[in-house]
C-alpha cells in the first residue's frame, strides 16, 4: 500500500512526519478552488478537500490523503492572500477577533473516500499598523490561508486558541492518524531511537 500526500504544503509534511507518517509519493492536485456563490466555510473546506482526492490518479491500492484548510470570519471565507494588500486587509479583519480555522482531510483508497474536519478557535490580538507592516515584510504570510502562519512570527499575534494547534498549522494529526489507521495503514509511534 502507497501513501500519495495530495498536496505541496512542507507543512503537512512535516507533520506528518511528527507521528511518524512518511509518504511514498507527493502528487498536488490541481482544482479550481473557487468557492461557490453562497458556499460556507466549513462546506467549502469539506468539497475541496475531496476534490482534490478525487483529482488524483492512482492504483486501487494505494490511499490518497488530502486536506484542505481555511480561515473565516464569520461566514467570510479568508483564502491565500493573492497581494500585499489582501493579506493587510485580511490581518486588519482578524486583528483583535476570534476567528475559525477549519480543516477538512479526506483519504481514498480507490474508490472509497473517509474524511474528517475540524474547526479550531483562534483569538488574534489588536494589531498596530507597524505590526501589519512588519508582517507583510516578512513575507510569512504569502500561501498562507487567512494570511497568517501560527507556527512562525505570527505566534506572537495569537493569545487564545481553542481545539487543534495541528489543525491551525495545515493538519489535524489526531483525526489524519485514525483515517489512517482505520484504512489499514500501519503508523509506529515509536519515535527515533535515542
Amino acid at each position: 500500500m502507497k501513501l500519495i500526500l495530495g498536496s505541496a504544503s512542507p507543512r503537512r509534511l512535516e507533520l506528518l512526519a511528527q507521528i511518524g507518517v512518511v509518504v511514498d509519493q507527493i502528487i498536488p492536485a490541481d482544482i479550481d478552488e473557487t468557492p461557490q456563490k453562497g458556499e460556507r466555510p466549513k462546506p467549502y473546506a469539506v468539497r475541496m478537500a475531496a476534490t482534490k482526492s478525487k483529482a488524483i490518479n492512482a492504483s486501487a491500492s494505494d490511499l490518497i490523503l488530502t486536506a484542505d484548510t481555511i480561515v473565516s470570519a464569520g461566514i467570510r471565507i479568508l483564502g491565500k492572500p493573492k497581494s500585499e494588500g489582501e493579506a493587510v486587509e485580511f490581518l486588519t479583519l482578524l486583528s483583535g477577533r476570534r476567528h475559525r480555522v477549519t480543516t477538512a482531510v479526506s483519504l481514498r483508497k480507490g474508490d472509497k473516500i473517509w474524511s474528517r474536519n475540524v474547526t479550531t478557535f483562534v483569538k488574534m490580538k489588536n494589531l498596530s499598523d507597524h505590526e501589519i507592516s512588519a508582517y507583510i515584510r516578512s513575507q510569512e504570510w504569502q500561501g498562507k490561508a487567512g494570511g497568517y502562519a501560527i507556527q512562525g512570527i505570527a505566534s506572537a499575534f495569537i493569545p487564545f486558541i481553542s481545539g487543534s494547534y495541528s489543525n491551525v498549522v495545515g493538519l489535524p494529526l489526531t483525526e489524519t492518524s485514525n483515517l489512517l489507521v482505520g484504512a489499514g495503514y500501519s503508523i509506529s509511534l515509536e519515535g527515533p531511537p535515542l
